[in-house]
């Protein structure tokens, strides 16, 4: 073999590394979420991955694995399918009260979308009027069940007083079919659902009760101590595309067009994700950036679900919310 032609292999090799670049020649890291839905629209930011490239700017192959329900995503996390949870608090709180370590790294939507709605006429106006109806939720593990029986416990009832039915990810069908006389579900669910003729509702609202984030990122203790660094690439790759969504919607809407199973609307898509932007900040985020977590509110909410009855421990999230991993609100993109 010639030294010319050896000579032109390597310049040929180095050329190709300086192309693709550090990541690509170094290979990528591969981070799976557990996600509580399947690849809809208000998630745009990580199905727009392909065309963003967020998560491999920093070195990451992101996997989405779909899941019906925040406890669903803890679990499939739990069962090794997974390496962060896409989740609620409340799954959060049930799965401490059962001995799990989890560490909550990231607060993807401080603001409570959880809702209970019903048809105008059914003399449904507040929780307490909900007894002895039947009430549909996505999931028996999901945030709509959960944050339905915070409603109930608030006016002294529990699911014992009501029928819960599992009507799935798109429940308002059985609702305007007459299946169910409420449903809880979530603000995107409920604009989905004006859209496919739902008529004039009463919507009661969870936040009024207790305001606690619709859905953080949650990993298991070991996760946390073991890839710190790896973590944080991918809260700063998150944080960019959730900063992404929120200056630019129409893009998203555009893209979630052809990456959302529900996406085939490009205005609803767009109403989607500006619902889901707005979920996305709070003052919190406001002073510190995104992501970050008001510790106070997630103790509330624990404490809340301790004296209603829904988890037997006191839960100390001191040591279970952390936002060191969590980029600092003027760290550079």
């Amino acid at each position: 073999m010639s030294a010319p032609f050896i000579l032109r292999v390597i310049l040929l090799l180095a050329a190709t590394w300086l192309a693709a670049g550090p990541a690509t020649a170094q290979g990528l890291d591969k981070v799976t979420v557990a996600g509580w839905s399947q690849p809809i629209s208000e998630i745009t930011n990580l199905l727009a991955e392909p065309d963003k490239g967020f998560f491999k700017a920093k070195g990451i192959a992101l996997d989405y694995i779909p899941g019906n329900g925040g406890g669903s995503a803890i679990q499939n996390m739990l069962a090794g399918q997974a390496d962060i949870a896409f989740t609620d608090p409340a799954s959060l709180y049930l799965a401490l009260d059962k001995g799990e370590k989890l560490v909550a790294i990231y607060n993807i939507y401080p603001q409570n979308v959880f809702n209970v709605v019903a048809p105008k006429g059914r003399g449904i106006r507040s929780a307490a009027d909900l007894k002895g109806k039947r009430i549909g939720v996505y999931s028996l593990s999901s945030g709509t069940r959960q944050n339905l029986q915070v409603l109930l416990n608030q006016v002294g009832l529990g699911e014992k007083d009501v029928t819960i039915e599992v009507t799935g990810l798109l429940n308002f069908a059985p609702l305007i079919q007459g299946q169910v006389d409420a449903t809880a579900a979530t603000d995107t669910g409920l604009l989905v659902g004006r859209a496919k003729g739902l008529g004039e509702v009463e919507v009661i609202e969870v936040k009024d009760h207790l305001n606690l984030p619709s859905d953080i990122f949650v990993v298991t203790q070991a996760t946390y101590e073991a890839k710190k660094p790896l973590l944080r690439r991918f809260l700063a790759a998150y944080r960019d595309s959730a900063a992404w969504m929120i200056a630019q919607p129409q893009e998203a809407a555009r893209l979630a067009v052809t990456r959302a199973i529900n996406g085939r609307d490009e205005a609803v898509n767009l109403e989607i994700i500006k619902l889901r932007n707005l979920a996305s900040v709070s003052p919190t985020t406001d002073r510190e950036g995104l992501g970050h977590f008001d510790p106070e509110v997630m103790q509330k909410g624990a404490d809340t679900f301790h004296s209603l009855g829904l988890i037997g421990s006191k839960l100390d999230m001191a040591a279970i919310v952390r936002s060191d991993l969590v980029p600092a609100k003027d760290a550079a993109r």
